[in-house]
């Protein structure tokens, strides 16, 4: 597809070229954020789920770009894991660089939205406080199916979140349960850090994850994963041992 529109464009006689969903693999949208931030416990009804009182500012922790996988690539489960597990959450990308940003202006600097599954490696999360070594692993960040903008998404604080595993569907939720909401987000870490285009944030999970439930559910070689968010689509990848 690539060869071709190059072809036409030197050519003088460009035209889009399209082909069916079907026969493309798409690759993750952003695959090398120079920052991939993610906050934790940013639901009302996850952080009860897993008998934690609402954190009184976000929760944060990093992935990097080892960690992003396109739609449709195995996710491996690392060696040793036995309580792997899945999360669907909003990703924001930056579009603009920020730094202390008021919360009511922080939409301004959003260029636009994407599906992120943080999966985790529980029993690596646990470990020690640090939730780090369950969420660093590869592949851990499958990203997309793509990227809306901002234009497309005008208000990230109404959409409805789902996952389904082997078609059971396990979360349902509704980014109107944030416990801080994407402005609140950018303005905190603004006050810490610049921010730059490109720049991922996956802002947390609903309830319906595997280990709070019982008995629990654990994500085996050969599961399937699906991801939707209102207006994102569909975010697909099934999991292999490592």
């Amino acid at each position: 597809m690539l060869a071709a529109m190059t072809d036409a464009a030197k050519s003088g006689t460009y035209a889009p070229v399209s082909h069916p969903l079907g026969t493309a693999r798409l690759h993750a949208p952003i695959a090398d954020p120079g920052k991939f931030i993610c906050i934790g416990l940013n639901y009302k009804d996850h952080a009860a789920e897993t008998n934690n009182p609402a954190p009184k500012e976000p929760p944060i922790f990093p992935k990097w770009s080892n960690a992003i996988a396109d739609p449709g690539e195995p996710v491996l489960r690392p060696r040793g894991e036995k309580t792997f597990d899945w999360e669907v959450e909003l990703g924001v990308v930056i579009g603009r660089t920020a730094r202390f940003v008021k919360r009511e202006r922080a939409l301004d600097y959003v260029f636009g939205y994407t599906i992120i599954n943080d999966v985790s490696a529980r029993d690596f999360q646990f470990h020690t406080s640090q939730w780090s070594a369950g969420k660093i692993g590869d592949t851990l960040a499958p990203v997309g199916p793509y990227i809306a903008d901002r234009a497309e998404i005008p208000d990230p604080h109404v959409l409805d979140l789902k996952t389904w595993v082997n078609g059971t569907l396990m979360q349902n939720g509704t980014t109107r349960n944030f416990i801080f909401d994407v402005g609140y987000i950018i303005q905190y870490l603004t006050n810490i850090m610049t921010l730059a285009p490109g720049d991922l944030i996956a802002t947390g999970t609903p309830a319906g994850v595997g280990f709070s439930r019982k008995p629990q559910i654990t994500l085996q070689p050969g599961d399937t994963m699906r991801l939707e968010i209102s207006g994102l689509g569909a975010l697909e990848n099934t999991v292999k041992d490592a």
